[in-house]
């Protein structure tokens, strides 16, 4: 007579799987996106993070192939100090009006010229060779508006409960990463599958 009562666990076993497949996480609290009539996608990255590196040139060819309605922002992630610095060189950047050019040869310098970039110091020694002038690059990297971006990008990245980088958000509802999704690969198609999902239920 216990058949039934194990059919039922395996039942609730099976359905926790299925619920488990999907290779995104649906956020418990969605989060609001900045553009309501486009399809956002976040992508959550650290400089030091040798995952973010390698996948930086299929995000690049992935962007290539997005409508104008799909909207990319790239933030940060703050996880603590250490991150925070890294974050503060890219909002730097942004405020400098750099291109993907600069944005590439930072993650270059740190993965493939093993440099330490981890301060004000060597920071503003790597800008100065992209031809930034050395006092222009520190009014950037301290200026309140660079401040004010770490603090948002702080908050965002416990908002969204990341755990690691890279990480994708999708329309403020889906999170993807190399735990849900299991290869960067499948982190790409998962993008695709949300942003035709986001792209139909708009019509």
């Amino acid at each position: 007579m216990r058949l039934p009562v194990l059919s039922g666990v395996f039942a609730l076993l099976l359905t926790a799987f299925a619920a488990q497949a999907e290779p995104w996480v649906e956020l418990t609290t969605p989060q609001p996106t900045r553009d309501p009539a486009k399809v956002e996608v976040i992508e959550f990255f650290w400089y030091g993070c040798p995952h973010c590196y390698h996948a930086e040139p299929q995000v690049a060819a992935w962007r290539k192939h997005q409508p104008p309605s799909v909207e990319f922002i790239r933030v940060p992630a703050i996880f603590n100090q250490r991150w925070a610095v890294l974050g503060r060189a890219y909002y730097a950047m942004q405020q400098l009006k750099l291109g993907e050019d600069v944005h590439r040869a930072l993650f270059d310098a740190i993965h493939r010229d093993n440099k330490n970039l981890n301060d004000e110091a060597s920071l503003t020694e790597f800008f100065a060779a992209q031809g930034v002038p050395l006092e222009k690059f520190k009014e950037a990297f301290n200026s309140f508006d660079v401040d004010g971006k770490v603090g948002r990008a702080n908050k965002m990245t416990r908002d969204y409960g990341l755990e690691g980088v890279p990480t994708f958000i999708v329309n403020g509802k889906y999170r993807v990463d190399g735990t849900s999704a299991g290869s960067t690969a499948a982190m790409f198609a998962a993008l695709d599958q949300l942003v035709a999902k986001e792209l139909k239920s708009a019509k």
